[in-house]
């Protein structure tokens, strides 16, 4: 039953043959019979100045920077926050269970 089929050796194909016969006699026709010409290649757009920073747009970028720095930092530690609580919790719930179990008659 597990031993595997092999067939007898005039019917097995020989290595160098194949198993699917060699497609011939196919010619595509050309996708479209219009005539294309190439596009124009549009013109470089001009160099632009370089950035410059006023004390102003620097005191605005720095402000911003620390807000986002405030915020997410508030947002992670109020997370790690969360997962803490809910660790203490879960600590508490499982003694009281286990006390539960383990002393069924001494209530």
């Amino acid at each position: 039953m597990f031993t595997p089929k092999i067939p007898p050796p005039d019917t097995a194909p020989t290595p160098g043959t194949s198993l699917v016969p060699p497609l011939t006699g196919l010619v595509h026709p050309p996708a479209c019979t219009c005539d294309h010409t190439p596009a124009p290649v549009p013109a470089a757009p001009p160099a632009r100045p370089a950035v410059q920073f006023t004390p102003g747009s620097l005191l605005a970028a720095a402000a911003g920077g620390t807000a986002v720095v405030l915020v997410v930092g508030t947002v992670l530690v109020s997370m790690l926050l969360a997962v803490a609580i809910t660790a203490a919790s879960v600590a508490v719930c499982a003694v009281v269970l286990r006390s539960l179990l383990n002393r069924p008659n001494n209530r």
